[in-house]
């Protein structure tokens, strides 16, 4: 019963770290705007995402605009857009997976072949893990390096946005919960590896011999 509630979180953490990654892919906070002159009234501030940037006036009005070249864009952008959509599909995959396979489900009969499938589930949130960690370390190593390089203009920097936060959050609640359901499911595999077998007792019949039906 432990392993099933400890299996139930690991998919809980899985799920919302899937979804934490939609919502980062969607979000055009990827990099902001870096106000580091001595002049803190500022007239508006630029958002850059994956799929689009927008301009947030001073007055609170938005005006976004979506990218009109994917081949212009910068690879970052690309490698970005093309891992984030992969982790979306392989975090639907992973919750299928899991779902057939957890122990609260009868969709496969306990075993070994139903603790497989959920180790492999555990796998694939694991690996969107890894996949959805390239983009966002990759963006927040050029925001930080291009912030310090003297040689770029100061209206030019920029600042790491909530949207890496969200999905550097999103990544630890992946990496824990396929961890946790892969762990879950391996003891569970190892409590269920050896059957105990059971054999009826030896009672001697009236003539004071064995009856060969007790034997097992």
């Amino acid at each position: 019963m432990t392993s099933a509630a400890l299996e139930i979180l690991g998919l809980g953490l899985g799920i919302l770290g899937w979804v934490g990654v939609i919502l980062a892919c969607g979000l055009p906070m990827w990099q902001v705007s870096a106000f580091i002159d001595v002049n803190i009234v500022v007239a508006q501030t630029i958002w850059e995402g994956l799929w689009m940037n927008c301009v947030v006036q001073s007055t609170g009005q938005m005006q976004c605009k979506v990218y009109d070249s994917i081949l212009a864009l910068p690879p970052e952008v690309q490698a970005g857009r093309a891992l984030t959509v992969v982790v979306a599909l392989l975090g639907l995959v992973a919750l299928m997976v899991t779902v057939v396979g957890a122990q609260c489900t009868n969709c496969i009969r306990p075993g070994k072949m139903k603790s497989r499938i959920v180790i492999a589930g555990g796998a694939i949130y694991i690996l969107c893990g890894v996949l959805v960690l390239v983009p966002l370390c990759w963006f927040a190593n050029i925001v930080i390096s291009d912030f310090y390089d003297p040689t770029v203009p100061p209206s030019q920097k920029r600042e790491m946005g909530a949207a890496l936060y969200i999905g550097w959050a999103a990544t630890a609640l992946l990496l824990f919960g396929g961890c946790l359901i892969c762990c879950c499911s391996c003891s569970q595999r190892d409590e269920t590896s050896f059957p105990v077998k059971y054999s009826a007792p030896r009672r001697p019949t009236s003539n004071g011999e064995y009856d060969k039906k007790n034997y097992v």
